[in-house]
């Protein structure tokens, strides 16, 4: 089968679980099909809308540059995207498109799909179909968790987010010298890039709430374009079918994993809790919780080691940096995939603080796949996964008090650790995902052809 799958960035820039899950997928597919991947980039160094060709681990990737020119509605369908989107199925002519985001590409895309007979199949990853601010349905400025879609709050919210202020440098990034410019802060000063954004970002005009409302009534119409999505969590397909995806489309599956060589616990007794995060550095992931988690324990009784690209947000990783002071905290950085098992290998405990209403985060399986108890925030798709008590601990998110109360438990109680580490449960490979995937093409495609048969 010749199959495209569409998302918002990907590897190796962009390093978050919906990259390194759809990169896994696409290269078991890849040994029996013919598999691409469509990514959008931002790059203000190349021409709006430029698109580049290039492999990445043996996959074929086409990046459409998305510089996020125009209004608000550009920012989710520009024309000019579209028309390149439109160029490229015409070129690869897949028999399905597989989308895993329409965030920085166009919400149109699923119709032009099903324009060409193309059948169209979606990964939920999270909400960026029904949130503009990057999909997590969470208002920083107000601290809010958006259990319901208002778009008075995501007007605010958008206004006040880096999309925003990319719309705004769009409007001035227009000219060759200063596209050069855009470059060498985006390579060698992201932290000047992001003030230089904020400041373009200011002046933009403000979004209306009947500009979310026209942004949702799209994200429907995208919707009537899938013949099936599949929900990696059960908490994340009841908030879709809450917002009106129809329930015989939707199914739940979680994600497949590649295997994961078992490496030895390395022992140490007497010595801190070795505790650890593994993750994106940003703000709603709550990497700061951790930190004001660890003013309440002892000093000398637990360690923590915070795994993350510092570049992703460079003005909150310096946030996190004052806040560590005077803690036993070390900041190692990103990491190559090949390294987890071993890193994990020297974790007593890992720690996913989320903000957020969480999917299926992929490091609970990689920490379970290594028999590392977790203790992580009762939130979204984590309660499917984590069974409070029996192979990890559930917090209040945000909850430096109820974080600390768990650290504090497991600190004093190393039987505890041991016996959430033994109930680690199983987790399905990436063979078995790929080929779930596959009947799942096989029975939209022949509910296509059963008329003509």
């Amino acid at each position: 089968m010749r199959v495209l799958h569409a998302i918002h960035d990907f590897l190796p820039r962009h390093r978050a679980g919906a990259e390194i899950y759809a990169a896994a997928l696409c290269r078991e597919l890849g040994r029996r099909h013919h598999v691409t991947i469509v990514a959008a980039d931002y790059d203000p160094a190349c021409p709006h809308g430029e698109l580049r060709w290039r492999l990445h681990d043996g996959l074929s990737v086409v990046e459409v540059v998305n510089n996020w020119r125009g209004a608000f509605t550009d920012s989710y369908r520009s024309p000019l995207i579209t028309r390149r989107l439109e160029q490229l199925l015409d070129v690869v002519r897949p028999e399905i498109l597989h989308v895993h985001s329409l965030l920085n590409l166009s919400l149109d895309l699923p119709a032009l799909a099903r324009r060409r007979g193309i059948e169209v199949v979606g990964t939920l990853h999270d909400y960026t179909l029904v949130c503009p601010s990057g999909g997590q349905r969470l208002h920083r400025a107000e601290a809010h968790v958006c259990h319901d879609i208002e778009p008075e709050r995501c007007a605010r919210c958008f206004s006040q987010s880096v999309f925003h202020a990319k719309l705004a440098a769009g409007a001035v990034s227009s000219t060759a010298a200063t596209r050069r410019a855009a470059a060498a802060l985006r390579t060698h000063a992201p932290r000047l890039a992001t003030l230089a954004s904020r400041a373009a970002g200011a002046a933009a005009v403000p979004i209306r709430p009947t500009d979310i409302t026209a942004r949702l009534d799209a994200a429907r119409a995208a919707i009537d374009a899938f013949s099936m999505l599949v929900s990696p969590s059960e908490s994340m397909a009841e908030e879709y079918r809450r917002l009106g995806v129809p329930p015989d489309r939707l199914r739940v599956s979680d994600y497949g994993f590649a295997p994961q060589p078992r490496v030895t616990r390395l022992a140490q007794p007497g010595q801190p809790l070795r505790a650890a995060y593994m993750g994106t550095l940003v703000w709603h992931k709550g990497v700061h919780v951790i930190l004001d988690a660890l003013r309440h324990l002892p000093h000398d009784a637990i360690e923590v080691t915070i795994f993350g690209e510092p570049r992703v947000s460079p003005d909150y990783v310096s946030a996190l940096q004052r806040q560590a002071a005077g803690l036993a905290v070390r900041f190692a950085g990103a990491f190559d995939d090949g390294q987890r098992a071993a890193l994990l290998a020297c974790v007593d405990v890992l720690i996913v603080p989320s903000l957020w209403l969480e999917n299926s985060p992929l490091v609970i399986h990689e920490a379970f796949m290594a028999a590392v108890p977790v203790i992580a925030s009762r939130i979204g798709g984590i309660t499917g996964l984590v069974d409070d008590g029996v192979n990890g601990l559930l917090v209040e998110p945000g909850s430096a008090a109820a974080l600390a109360a768990a650290l504090r438990k497991v600190c004093a109680d190393p039987a505890l650790l041991q016996r959430l580490s033994a109930n680690a449960p199983a987790v399905k490979t990436i063979a078995q995902d790929a080929s779930e995937w596959e009947a799942r093409y096989v029975e939209v495609l022949g509910k296509r052809q059963a008329p003509a048969d």
